[in-house]
């Protein structure tokens, strides 16, 4: 008779295929010629990124298995099978994402350089990257392999031109001849390391943990209630209006709080930065990182206080105020 430990196991590894099979089912994988057993792969790949070494384990905790759970399904399954069979060549993936992203491309590219032939020229040259143009040892690589799910596919598009378009500034700039620099009147002095180099030697640490350390600060400094109108609108995706009778206010001074707190936000984070000892353009750049590819709980963060009104039906509580804050809208 088998022992009963065994059997929960065994009961614990089939929910886990029947999770694995429900995923692979979403995503729409296998019209792309993707199996189950590929996708499973791609999956344990992502959760490897975020979990390691929890998601090598041969049993994860309950709690910890839950958090896997839950975070392969907030991905976007369908853009990220549509990205990785794109990376593996799959032609009819390439056809949708062409329909879906050729033109958003140069669009973005349009918005990034505010000139047409600059943005054509940006636009195929992300194209070609996302392609695998430039093939290293006769191997393809397509930039569409870094796509996580994380966020939707055209979020991280936007973020993957306006880098190419920042390197292509900088290559620009250390390309332009010792003519025209002396035409121009510079004078030269000894060459200065890349701030980003001295500011990781100084720190000890990276950009992104510079923007976390920035970003949760600046969200520490928000009263209760702010923290529960951006939780409400950004995380859980409720209305305005939702929002505006929870916390007694017109839908428009709800928006407006929004703008505002997004717009503060963007400066303290900015300033926090900058603090830290980075430059006005590392900080900018810095901030176009994807808030889900940092390591900050933002949920967390910006945890509801409990004890107040609800929402309608009960879906969440609305705190009050912090002690002092008066300010309204």
């Amino acid at each position: 008779m088998p022992k009963p430990a065994q059997s929960g196991q065994e009961a614990d590894d089939r929910a886990d295929v029947a999770a694995a099979l429900f995923l692979y089912d979403r995503s729409g994988a296998a019209v792309y010629g993707v199996n189950a057993e590929q996708f499973a792969a791609i999956l344990n790949e992502i959760l490897r990124k975020y979990f390691a070494p929890a998601a090598n384990s041969a049993r994860s905790s309950p709690e910890k298995a839950q958090q896997m759970s839950d975070f392969c399904a907030g991905l976007r399954l369908e853009e990220l099978a549509l990205a990785r069979a794109c990376a593996e060549g799959n032609e009819r993936a390439w056809q949708d994402f062409i329909s879906r992203y050729r033109q958003k491309l140069h669009s973005m590219a349009l918005h990034i350089t505010r000139d047409g032939a600059h943005a054509a020229e940006l636009a195929d040259s992300v194209f070609a990257d996302l392609y695998g143009v430039n093939a290293r040892d006769g191997l393809r690589r397509s930039k569409l392999l870094f796509y996580t799910g994380r966020g939707s596919l055209e979020g991280w598009l936007r973020t993957v031109m306006a880098q190419e378009f920042i390197n292509r500034y900088r290559k620009q700039k250390r390309t332009v001849s010792l003519e025209e620099q002396t035409e121009a009147g510079v004078q030269f002095a000894a060459a200065v390391p890349d701030p980003a180099c001295a500011l990781n030697r100084t720190s000890g640490r990276t950009s992104d943990q510079l923007l976390e350390a920035a970003t949760d600060e600046a969200l520490a400094e928000l009263s209760a209630e702010d923290r529960f109108t951006l939780a409400s609108y950004y995380l859980d995706g409720r209305t305005l209006a939702e929002i505006a009778r929870t916390l007694g206010l017109h839908e428009s001074s709800v928006s407006r709080r929004l703008d505002r707190l997004a717009t503060g936000l963007r400066k303290r984070i900015l300033a926090g930065l900058r603090t830290q000892g980075m430059s006005h353009a590392q900080a900018t750049e810095a901030l176009e990182t994807d808030v889900r590819d940092i390591q900050l709980n933002l949920r967390a963060r910006l945890a509801q206080d409990s004890g107040a009104k609800a929402f309608p039906g009960g879906r969440g509580k609305a705190p009050a105020p912090d002690a002092g804050d008066t300010s309204h809208d």
